[in-house]
């Protein structure tokens, strides 16, 4: 062999050296670039998956808040009246629950009215206290107060699947507790009447 041949055949053999190792790379390459695009792929199929979950959440929460619209324009002047139970002959002696004959007096026509007026409406009976009555109790106190509402309408004739008692114990004062008589007329239950 001829040194031109040896020349020759060293230069092929680098040639396919590099030929290889050029494809070999490039292979490598495209086998990662692949992994990569099925990477994007998968991500770009995740965030339309969000994105049609939220638009899912948006419809939902537009169908609820047209629900909610259209339940406050139908309770627009809904409110009958309201009676409250604070004056000076229906107001509650300090720690009692018990009725006065003129807070009875006053229930019974209330009852008579609303039997007279529409069978059709839902009391909601708040109990109210004020703070120097049993403050760790004024919860219990202003249920108290306002199942005893509830009771005696009852007894008149008002169903009671149309009403409920609440407590606010002494968090809703209707007047200031400065005075004895602000304290005084704290002690209410107040007939909230809905149709």
């Amino acid at each position: 062999m001829n040194i031109q041949s040896s020349a020759w055949i060293a230069g092929a053999v680098a040639a396919a050296a590099i030929g290889v190792s050029g494809c070999a790379t490039q292979g490598y390459v495209n086998d990662k670039v692949a992994v990569e695009d099925q990477k994007v792929v998968a991500g770009q199929s995740r965030i339309e998956g969000h994105d049609a979950r939220l638009a899912d959440l948006d419809r939902h929460s537009q169908a609820a808040l047209d629900r909610a619209n259209a339940a406050a324009q139908l309770a627009q002047g809904k409110f009958v009246y309201t009676s409250v139970l604070a004056d000076d002959s229906i107001k509650f002696a300090p720690r009692s629950a018990e009725l006065t004959p003129e807070a009875q007096s006053r229930l019974s026509d209330m009852a008579q009215k609303l039997k007279a007026d529409n069978k059709n409406v839902y009391l909601e009976i708040q109990g109210h206290t004020d703070p120097g009555e049993t403050r760790a109790h004024a919860l219990e106190l202003g249920e108290a107060r306002a199942e005893a509402v509830r009771r005696f309408l009852y007894q008149q004739g008002v169903p009671l699947t149309r009403m409920s008692a609440i407590s606010y114990g002494d968090t809703t004062p209707a007047t200031p507790f400065k005075t004895r008589e602000g304290r005084a007329q704290n002690r209410r239950v107040v007939v909230v009447v809905m149709a």
